[in-house]
């Protein structure tokens, strides 16, 4: 059954009808969850439907099912193109070129990916198209000649009708860093997929005997897929996504019209912390806070501002046995009593003693 739905598809593909093709797959899938080229060729549905992130996710499900297969790995490097990763895309393509040496396609995509990574890191990256250049989608045998978009084209926007998430999810957000929460009870990390992109974020949860759900928003702004990192805990995931740049995420995907604005602080901490100053020098914080300390220590004081300070400065230099006789004998003898010998006032109550010529009094309610 899911052999005759694998070829509707493909014959669905055919016809440019892409999203019935998606269906078909999405079909045969759940009755061979485990076909590799499955996912591989609905991965390139969801590619001719500009629908990138899905593509991705499919992808790395045919890589994690078949590490072997070529295709997925040319999936994978395309749509990720589409999605301007381009170093993620180079690292697919140069996987997938190792099991398929014989297919110049991947050295050429090799090769548009350093050329843009290389304007990229120049500051020149566009959306546009540069080079018209063409690609052929092969399905086992069954080769269609790609359109003339350029693989760099930029990106339209499709709306595709997804089911409602069965997992509810929310960010917050901190200088270096965007935490993901998806609120999802018993999951095992056998059944949850989490890949990291430049910018973007696939997370497939599995579960047998259920639909599997899939999250993949490409993220407000990019992140460094290699300090990224994920937890499952009973009720949910976290998800802590490595920003790439100090800026605040208006929101956790991306928009075209939001801007990010830059925050004026370094990723990476050091390890003494600045202090704004409106004084054109600035100051040694440290020193200051040791010259505060230093005159505590010298201040002459009076009284019992005097005596005060004495007790403090005994307490604080005492060993734990002195503070413990410290307090037992001062509160049982209502302040009337100090003593820094716990033998002596450990083994009983201490009796209040008042100055002479006082008299010691029990307060009365």
């Amino acid at each position: 059954m899911a052999k005759e739905l694998e070829k509707k598809a493909k014959e669905a593909f055919f016809d440019d009808d892409f999203s019935l093709a998606v269906d078909f797959y999405s079909e045969a899938v759940q009755l061979d969850p485990n076909d590799a080229h499955l996912f591989a060729d609905r991965a390139q549905a969801y590619i001719k439907l500009n629908a990138f992130t899905e593509a991705v996710s499919d992808a790395n499900k045919a890589i994690q099912l078949n590490p072997s297969l070529s295709k997925a790995y040319l999936r994978k490097g395309t749509a990720c193109m589409k999605l301007e990763e381009y170093h993620t895309a180079k690292v697919a393509l140069q996987n997938g070129a190792a099991f398929a040496q014989d297919d110049s396609r991947f050295s050429k995509l090799i090769q548009e990916c350093d050329r843009y990574i290389s304007e990229e890191s120049n500051g020149l990256i566009s959306t546009e198209s540069s080079d018209g250049s063409h690609l052929s989608n092969t399905n086992d045998g069954v080769t269609k000649e790609a359109e003339g978009d350029s693989l760099v084209s930029q990106i339209n926007e499709v709306t595709i009708n997804a089911p409602t998430p069965k997992y509810r999810h929310e960010y917050y957000q901190k200088p270096e860093e965007v935490v993901v929460t998806i609120f999802a009870k018993g999951i095992s990390t056998k059944d949850l997929v989490v890949d990291f992109g430049e910018q973007i974020l696939s997370v497939t949860i599995d579960v047998p005997g259920q639909d599997a759900y899939h999250f993949q928003p490409r993220l407000f702004g990019k992140i460094i897929p290699n300090s990224c990192r994920f937890v499952v805990l009973s009720t949910k995931i976290e998800i802590r996504l490595a920003k790439a740049e100090a800026i605040n995420w208006t929101s956790l995907e991306y928009s075209k019209d939001a801007l990010p604005p830059k925050i004026n602080m370094p990723i990476v901490q050091s390890e003494r912390p600045s202090y704004p100053s409106s004084k054109p020098r600035a100051k040694d914080w440290d020193k200051l806070e040791a010259e505060v300390k230093k005159e505590e220590k010298e201040e002459k004081l009076d009284g019992d501002a005097a005596l005060n300070k004495l007790f403090r400065d005994i307490y604080q230099n005492a060993d734990e046995d002195m503070r413990r006789a410290m307090s037992k004998s001062f509160l049982e003898s209502n302040g009337t009593v100090l003593s820094t010998d716990w033998k002596e006032v450990g083994s009983k109550k201490v009796e209040g003693s008042p100055p002479d010529g006082m008299e010691l009094k029990k307060w009365e309610y």
